[in-house]
């Protein structure tokens, strides 16, 4: 679930019915006269997108912005990629809270409002920007089953006026270029009483209709009028959305405790100009209009000089596998006793003759899609928590195969019939431990990481985990190698641990050592059920799920590596054209509807 660093990005519209997406569209969320829930300071709001199901209509959580400290006024950086489908009715929800802890948990926050509508509502406003008010209805809904529960439950006084919510959508460009700057300044006005000021910067791309949108803010300088800030990057699609010329405004704050924060001034450039890297050109000078106004002897208040600038086009997921690393899939499957006798149908391992396991069903669902990008077929798959045969000795990292020196299978089939034997040969125990099963695949990680090959190890367990320490430790060791970790409960335990480990919300950490990658991703079994028994249909769902963050998470460790495809990607532009013609801009968005 962990999105790129400055947006949200999951396609959930899906394509399972075989429908191709017109295109993609950004959301932008901006929130006005929020609910105040916090006694000496303003609300911390976050904003949480569900979209609903075509099928069972359930509300599923797609994504969440950053958290703003103390307003009631936030303009979210953080946005949500959608999949635009021009046939569909794609419902979303918008709820806001206000966040008092460091909990991923919605319920331990204050419910601030929600607001319904849809996509195609969004972009066919007036320059597809939509507000709305926000309500706390008699009854607020379930973020899981989408079912209704009282809204009071989250805080929420029913009827009262909850500020309005604004969002807008633009479709994004094709644009795979990458800008990488950085920006010092010089001389910034004085806004601390007892200090200097702690200055930052916020970037804004202009819009079609002449209107700006929030696409970067800096990091907060303390306690200085000249400040370094650290290089960053953004792709150009954000920043500009593909048009050189498109204005960017910058504008320069005064950070403030209270979020009350003081502006300074703001210029504009745009791409084209910054492109030219350090010059003369990329000295802004900062100008407070009301300062400007008021002052006849005026002339700024401070500058902002452009020290680098650096663009290279974006590798994707397709441009390494076109490139020809392979995806080596493991599995490991869950023996501990609390799964239940094998041989009785109460059992999470029963071998009904009419229908798959809860294990068998997701291991099928992720495998048939995870194989087409393994040439081999050959598949390394692993039980733990068993006593094996003939010594009744407790593994964590035994072949199903009976192969020590092998413990590949053919297909998903061949790890299927590996896995119905185990459960014939074994003896199910304890405890349930993952540290062995993760160092078993991180060892053959580590013996190729040139980009060549990407390991994946999808882990099936129905209990709570045993080794949290010596798995926490194992992910992070793990981190900075060429390896993603899957892990799907089955069964009605509790997965508070699980979560954990799939470090979204606070990233995994070991002995005070945090992980470089997120690369765990966890999804409960029960919630793709379907109670009407279309199991393809909801195994397709679960195995986009987990699969979802595979492909950014094998970009974030070539990247860190710096390993670039073996094939180039087919060309976009390197840099800007420096001819005075004019980039056409891209499309409006309601061109497409």
């Amino acid at each position: 679930m962990e999105q790129p660093e400055d947006m949200a990005s999951l396609s959930e519209f899906d394509s399972l019915a075989g429908s191709i997406p017109a295109t993609k569209v950004e959301i932008t969320v901006s929130c006005r006269n929020l609910l105040d829930k916090d006694m000496f300071s303003k609300s911390d709001p976050l904003c949480v997108m569900y979209t609903q199901g075509m099928e069972n209509k359930q509300w599923r959580e797609f994504g969440r912005t950053e958290v703003i400290d103390n307003t009631l006024n936030p303009d979210f950086v953080r946005k949500f990629i959608v999949d635009y489908f021009f046939e569909e009715k794609q419902n979303l929800r918008f709820d806001l809270y206000d966040v008092d802890s460091k909990s991923p948990d919605l319920s331990k926050h204050d419910f601030l409002g929600q607001a319904f509508c849809t996509l195609g509502e969004i972009v066919g406003s007036p320059g597809s920007r939509l507000e709305k008010p926000l309500t706390i209805g008699a009854f607020s809904l379930n973020s899981r089953t989408g079912k209704p529960m009282p809204a009071v439950s989250n805080g929420g006084v029913p009827g009262k006026k909850c500020g309005t919510i604004i969002l807008s959508a633009e479709e994004l460009s094709n644009c795979r270029d990458v800008a990488t700057m950085q920006f010092c300044a010089n001389k910034l006005d004085k806004k601390d009483f007892f200090g200097k000021s702690d200055p930052f910067l916020v970037f804004y791309r202009s819009n079609e209709d002449g209107t700006f949108t929030i696409c970067h803010k800096t990091e907060v300088m303390k306690n200085t009028l000249n400040p370094v800030w650290q290089t960053f990057s953004i792709p150009v699609r954000a920043l500009c959305n593909g048009d050189y010329d498109r204005t960017i405004k910058v504008e320069v704050y005064d950070w403030d405790r209270d979020g009350s924060h003081d502006f300074i001034g703001e210029f504009t450039t745009s791409y084209r100009e910054l492109a030219r890297g350090q010059s003369q050109f990329n000295i802004y000078e900062v100008v407070n209009p009301k300062k400007k106004m008021k002052k006849k002897k005026y002339v700024n208040s401070g500058t902002v000089t452009l020290l680098s600038f650096a663009v290279e086009s974006e590798c994707t997921f397709l441009d390494y596998i076109k490139g020809g690393t392979q995806i080596n899939f493991t599995v490991a499957i869950d023996f501990t006793a609390s799964n239940g006798n094998p041989s009785q149908s109460t059992s999470l391992h029963y071998m009904s003759p009419y229908q798959l396991n809860a294990y068998a069903l997701a291991l099928t669902a992720v495998g048939e899609i995870i194989q087409h990008y393994d040439s081999d077929k050959m598949f390394p798959a692993l039980g733990f928590g068993a006593k094996l045969p003939p010594d009744g000795r407790v593994s964590h990292e035994f072949p199903l195969n009976g192969n020590q020196e092998n413990p590949s299978c053919c297909g998903i089939d061949g790890i299927l019939e590996a896995y119905h034997h185990s459960l014939r040969t074994v003896q199910l125990y304890g405890p349930t431990n993952f540290a062995p099963v993760v160092t078993h695949v991180a060892r053959n990680a580590a013996a190729v990481q040139d980009g060549s090959q990407y390991s994946v190890l999808l882990i099936i367990t129905d209990g709570v985990i045993s080794d949290m320490a010596q798995t926490k430790e194992a992910i992070v060791n793990a981190a900075k190698l060429p390896m993603s970790i899957i892990i799907i409960g089955v069964g009605q335990a509790e997965f508070d641990a699980m979560v954990e480990l799939d470090g979204d919300d606070v990233r995994i950490s070991s002995r005070g050592k945090l992980a470089e990658r997120d690369i765990v991703q966890f999804v409960p079994f029960r919630d793709y059920v379907d109670r009407t028994g279309n199991h393809v249909l909801s195994m397709a769902r679960l195995a986009r799920d987990v699969l979802a963050e595979i492909p950014d998470q094998l970009v974030s460790y070539m990247k860190a590596q710096g390993i670039r495809p073996r094939s180039p990607p087919t060309a976009t532009a390197r840099s800007p054209p420096q001819s005075p013609a004019r980039t056409p801009p891209a499309s409006p968005l309601h061109t497409h509807i």
